[in-house]
């Protein structure tokens, strides 16, 4: 049997595992992650309120649930404490790097260390319960809020820092999150984008969720409209759909409610400015079109108040220990997945998702670029096979100091959410600390 290790149980992970027993049933793979939990970013990424998006979960638990594919959650690969990539690199014949990008962009702007400013993947790992985010206050003392960017993502933070806790009791959003947003004092979110409308790379089922939410006002500048050179009808339908939406709230008169979504354009941040020794406001310079598709600044600064800042211009990849890294677009060096090294590829080393091509795509892009890493893998399979493997992974990996998590132990974890939601009196609720995780693990 080719014995392959898969380290990442996110989409591109799931769909790398798939793919491999469904081409080669000579083939059985270990789903290794550092998280005692699978899913990656559909369990620690998608918002709570995203209930179809989130059902993704059903299908990945097939791919998981293979007889000839295991779940070993709780085991670090790289990095301090973790398992060096040589080591796993014998126990399989061959080892895919589905690691996604986990960090975010950053302005490179004065003021962005103040407290109050924090990017968006903070955010959303706290409300998502990732067990290594902190209840950093977020939310307190805040009263109006700027969201830095206009894709998905910052979508997904402006709505959910004005939703209401009848919403959101019903997701499985950890209680400690649930009780500081009910409690939240925030009258006012501005969504900033340095482009214009045209540009911004929101979907336009999730921007109409914003003049969905009760309660809250949404506004757009029709001056910002005007000021967008691009002509409707030669753009993408999407693009075309959210003019729409934009014209729509752009003419409406504003309406008196408790909560205000702000949408701007053409603004570009180059200063957070501090009050009490924390975020006060952001200064941004009025941009304008250069005519080759950018902006060109004007001179001109507008202060927007914020005791919040979320940054959400972009995810990252980070380097994993003993793997080669390109850090000028985040990814590691390979050809149709296969890692290079030194301009040398690597028979036996590979990678998919995010950090083999970058940030870029939706959740169904993983599968053709999956697909693309396991058709580059299998042909080397030959070569891989004539290798020899110790017996089984896990006894080595528990010899240097690992503690795997089996499927059993994911589901004591299910167990003991759905446990915790009966006694909250609301549907399933996350555990959101690594201590509970584990306890839950351990039980089954």
């Amino acid at each position: 049997m080719l014995r392959v290790a898969v380290v990442g149980s996110g989409p591109s992970g799931c769909y790398t595992a798939q793919t491999l027993v469904q081409r080669d049933p000579g083939v059985c793979v270990d789903v290794l992650d550092r998280l005692p939990c699978p899913y990656g970013l559909v369990r620690y990424g998608v918002a709570p309120d995203h209930e179809k998006i989130k059902s993704l979960q059903g299908s990945l638990r097939a791919v998981l649930e293979h007889e000839r594919v295991r779940f070993l959650g709780g085991v670090r690969v790289g990095g301090p404490g973790g398992l060096p990539v040589e080591r796993l690199r014998e126990l399989y014949h061959a080892v895919v790097y589905c690691v996604g990008a986990a960090t975010d962009r950053r302005l490179g702007i004065p003021g962005e260390e103040l407290p109050g400013s924090w990017s968006a993947t903070d955010f959303v790992a706290w409300y998502s319960a990732h067990p290594d985010a902190a209840d950093a206050g977020f939310l307190r003392g805040v009263r109006s809020a700027v969201v830095i960017g206009v894709g998905n993502v910052a979508v997904d933070v402006t709505r959910m820092l004005v939703r209401g806790a009848a919403e959101l009791r019903p997701t499985d959003i950890p209680q400690a999150a649930l009780d500081a947003l009910a409690a939240s004092g925030i009258a006012e979110v501005h969504m900033v984008g340095r482009r214009g409308p045209a540009q911004a790379r929101f979907t336009t089922k999730e921007l109409r969720e914003l003049g969905a939410l009760p309660g809250t006002d949404v506004t757009v500048d029709p001056a910002d409209l005007a000021l967008d050179p691009a002509d409707p009808t030669a753009l993408p339908a999407v693009q075309r759909r959210n003019l729409e939406v934009l014209r729509d709230w752009a003419a409406r008169p504003p309406a008196d409610t408790a909560r205000r979504i702000g949408l701007r354009f053409f603004l570009r941040p180059v200063e957070l400015l501090a009050d009490g020794g924390r975020v006060g406001a952001v200064r941004f310079e009025r941009t304008a079109p250069d005519g080759y598709g950018g902006v060109t600044g004007t001179g001109r600064f507008e202060d927007v108040p914020a005791q919040l800042v979320l940054r959400s211009v972009g995810y990252r990849g980070v380097p994993l220990d003993g793997l080669p890294f390109d850090a000028a677009s985040g990814t590691v060096p390979n050809t149709a997945g296969r890692v290079v090294r030194d301009g040398v590829p690597c028979p036996a080393e590979y990678v998919a998702g995010w950090i083999k091509r970058g940030p870029t795509g939706v959740i169904g892009t993983n599968r053709p670029c999956a697909k693309e890493t396991v058709t580059t893998l299998l042909a080397d399979a030959p070569a891989l096979l004539a290798r020899q493997l110790p017996e089984d992974p896990v006894t080595a990996l528990r010899a240097a100091g690992a503690e795997p998590v089996p499927w059993a132990g994911w589901q004591a974890i299910e167990r003991a959410e759905a446990a915790l939601g009966a006694r909250l009196g609301r549907s399933v609720v996350k555990l959101a600390d690594w201590d509970a995780l584990l306890t839950a693990a351990r039980s089954a």
